[in-house]
């Protein structure tokens, strides 16, 4: 073992100091000197940090190296952490110096680099941001800049947004914009809101914060009047909330409002983003309960999701997919699904088109609208019918060919049968999409 460990070190200095790793520019190839090269990577060193041991290596591939979980300098193999590594200035200037020299070789010079947040500065920070959301004389807005220093800090590097995330601050700034809100201070909650959202995702706590009255009903205020980023952010933080187990029950009375909220972001796009995010929660609120998916049906979604399918992509396609099973659960979601003439032939034409999961949700839906109550039949009978016509019945049949899981191979059998009763009042369509086949397993 000690000969193959110095051997696999004699490789990789032999490679240091000899690879030329040249570097193509419009005039040719230009060779990187030896000591300007990261031993990991080979390439330029861009923000050169130099370990105890001596080694100097570029900080984005040592800090990859140690996130994989190797703890040890990967030259000399002594015990290494991210905590032990020093910015070596003095070999980034001389490369700064030696990409200005053979700028007219196509070289650009690289850029100073920004000095990492450390943990101690990173709680300093939450500390004056949650200490002055507190405060009542001017606390708010010392409280804003503090966020969009927190903010700002984190977009630099993903290294500084884990550094943020590793000392709770999705949990400070939840506990401040819940003091905030309780104060009424609105005109700063959107940037604290801004610094929240690179934090994500949150963790139990932070979720369970937003989930009181006043953080809620504030979220809520923001998602519907807010500034066009302020709405963004207050959906992505809403589906945070009501994505989690068990989030439903700590929603209370919000949930009216929170559903109305998500409807006209979806309704009114702002974003696809937004829009998604929206998207998301409405399915996860609609699936929780069947109250509330016959309150989503009472706002017309399914009509405008069904439309908006026409000409969505798949990640948009299986979320809207998602959000009209969940509603069709409820009476009221079927019936407004079955008043709508493009429910059928839009299902029908999604399976097989986006992904297994699209075609999954698609039966799903296609199986809701086919069972029917008392007070149901001639509608379903009339749904039946129209899938008949656009050639459900043998996409059917090409899926249970093809394989699906069990639930939906049950559905889809069922399905068969309900069709299978109605074959005479509505004629097939060969409308099989065999371009589907080699995606499904």
């Amino acid at each position: 073992m000690a000969l193959l460990v110095r051997r696999a070190r004699k490789a990789v200095e032999k490679a240091t100091a000899e690879a030329p790793a040249p570097l193509k520019q419009g005039g040719g190839e230009l060779a990187i000197p030896a000591h300007f090269r990261c031993p990991i990577s080979l390439d330029l060193m861009r923000d050169p940090v130099t370990a105890p041991t001596g080694i100097t290596y570029d900080r984005e591939g040592i800090e990859a190296w140690l996130d994989r979980g190797r703890a040890v300098c990967p030259v000399t193999h002594a015990p290494l952490r991210q905590e032990d590594l020093v910015p070596n200035h003095a070999i980034r200037r001389v490369i700064q110096d030696w990409c200005v020299a053979n700028r007219s070789r196509g070289v650009e010079r690289i850029p100073t680099p920004k000095i990492p947040v450390t943990p101690v500065q990173a709680s300093e920070l939450l500390f004056d941001v949650v200490a002055e959301s507190a405060r009542r004389d001017g606390g708010a807005a010392r409280c804003a800049r503090a966020a969009a220093r927190v903010r700002a800090l984190a977009r630099d590097s993903e290294r500084n947004r884990r550094c943020f995330v590793s000392v709770g601050t999705g949990r400070a700034l939840a506990a401040a914009f819940e003091c905030l809100a309780a104060a009424g201070a609105t005109a700063v909650l959107e940037d604290v809101l801004a610094a929240l959202v690179c934090m994500m995702p949150l963790d139990e706590e932070a979720a369970r914060v937003f989930a009181s009255p006043s953080s809620l009903g504030s979220l809520v205020a923001i998602a519907k009047h807010g500034s066009l980023a302020g709405r963004l952010n207050a959906v992505l933080v809403i589906k945070e909330v009501v994505s989690r187990d068990g989030g439903l029950g700590d929603l209370g009375a919000k949930v009216d409002e929170i559903v109305d909220a998500l409807v006209r972001v979806i309704k009114a796009p702002i974003c696809p983003q937004a829009t998604k995010a929206a998207m998301v929660a409405t399915y996860h609120l609609a699936n929780s309960d069947e109250r509330v998916a016959a309150m989503v049906a009472s706002t017309g979604l399914v009509q405008v999701l069904v439309e908006a399918l026409v000409g969505a992509d798949k990640s948009a396609s299986e979320k809207a997919l998602a959000v009209i099973d969940a509603v069709l659960a409820s009476d009221e979601g079927r019936a407004s699904a079955r008043d709508h003439a493009l429910v059928m032939p839009v299902l029908v034409k999604k399976m097989f088109r986006v992904s297994d999961v699209a075609t999954e949700l698609a039966v799903s839906a296609m199986w809701r609208l086919g069972c029917k109550g008392s007070d149901e039949e001639a509608a379903t009978t009339g749904c039946l019918v129209e899938a008949l016509r656009v050639g459900a019945f043998q996409k059917l049949l090409l899926l249970l060919q093809v394989g699906c899981r069990d639930a939906t191979k049950d559905k889809a059998t069922e399905l068969l049968k309900m069709l299978n009763k109605h074959k005479g009042l509505g004629e097939c369509v060969d409308a099989v999409d065999f371009r589907g086949l080699n995606r499904l397993t």
